[in-house]
């Protein structure tokens, strides 16, 4: 399993990252300690969860996966594993969470990290992330800004400082963020500079083949700004396996969880879809091993964060590891994504 450095930090992760979303709501410890086991055995080192998990967030399953992965890594040298967790923020409806105190400040960033290493039976937390932006952005599948939506924020000054107390006292090694904009990575960069606080290493944002937003001014604020993406999504909630393709098989996310993964029911992302599927068929390939590979291969794509209700599922798409997309095949990917640009944005 290849290994790649996050930013200029010390952090080295593998090439793949064990999303645990599922963990506590569709899997139960007990599937979630193999998969970890798995994971661990076939060398993957990086563990991403959060505060809100699993999801759909509820305020009875609240906490849960950080705590099952936390009964696992009590029992493992916690230098063999990279651990990544995120605080929720405003403008989502989770009011359980500290009473609805989100704001990514000073008092809410302590009581959060305390949380999760409660939760995680840690002494530090490898990556903190900002789940999804303090101030208001379009997100989720939204792909217009509209100012008549901004709300109150806390300061990125502030958040970033909130942060460094937790990095003074140990508690965190390095810091990121998620589902964030260009404008953001240049901004929080700029802050961090100017007052000689926390640098952050990574952005978490949604990445596949019907999904490739990074591309643009992303991918530019990333290379100037040295932060890598962490791929969530690189399956798009399992249509880049083609289950979806005769329609929505029993069992899966998007059949379970009505209103959930709005996103990836647009139009034209069938019809995307099955064009790669026939570009993985046309090259030997499942339609998940084309997928994962092409996320593999961007250039800013540190890890790609995968996840799995079965351990046959988390079988197949680490064994795509092995899989290296040939000239030919890049160019039939992009001849599809000329035809069905971004479908799931």
């Amino acid at each position: 399993m290849q290994l790649n450095q996050l930013g200029n930090s010390e952090l080295r992760v593998s090439e793949i990252c064990l999303g645990t979303m599922t963990f506590g709501q569709q899997n139960s410890v007990k599937e979630a300690h193999e998969q970890l086991e798995y994971a661990l055995a076939h060398g993957i080192n990086f563990i991403d969860t959060a505060e809100m998990y699993p999801v759909p967030a509820q305020a009875e399953t609240q906490g849960r996966t950080e705590s099952f992965v936390g009964e696992w890594l009590a029992k493992k040298p916690r230098d063999r594993v990279v651990v990544a967790t995120k605080i929720a923020g405003p403008g989502r409806p989770i009011s359980w969470v500290r009473g609805s105190s989100l704001a990514v400040n000073r008092a809410n960033v302590r009581a959060a990290v305390d949380d999760s290493l409660r939760r995680l039976k840690t002494d530090y937390i490898d990556l903190y992330q900002i789940h999804w932006p303090d101030r208001y952005v379009p997100q989720f599948g939204e792909t217009v800004y509209d100012p008549s939506k901004e709300r109150s924020s806390t300061p990125t000054a502030e958040q970033l400082a909130a942060l460094a107390d937790v990095v003074h006292q140990g508690k965190v090694r390095y810091v990121g963020v998620s589902n964030e904009t260009a404008w953001g990575l240049s901004e929080f960069s700029r802050v961090a500079r100017e007052n000689g606080l926390p640098h952050i290493i990574t952005v978490q944002n949604a990445y596949n083949l019907i999904n490739r937003r990074f591309d643009s001014d992303l991918a530019e604020a990333s290379r100037r700004e040295g932060i890598g993406l962490l791929a969530y999504s690189p399956l798009a909630f399992g249509l880049l396996t083609g289950k979806y393709l005769a329609g929505p098989p029993a069992g899966a996310r998007l059949s379970l969880f009505e209103g959930f993964g709005g996103r990836y029911r647009k139009p034209n992302v069938d019809e995307a879809v099955a064009a790669y599927a026939k570009v993985a068929r046309e090259h030997g390939l499942s339609l998940a091993q084309l997928a994962l590979a092409f996320v593999r291969s961007r250039w800013f794509v540190k890890s790609t964060i995968i996840g799995a209700t079965s351990l046959a599922q988390l079988e197949e798409n680490v064994g795509s590891t092995a899989v290296r997309l040939d000239e030919a095949t890049l160019s039939a990917i992009e001849a599809v994504h000329t035809r069905f640009p971004n479908p799931a944005p």
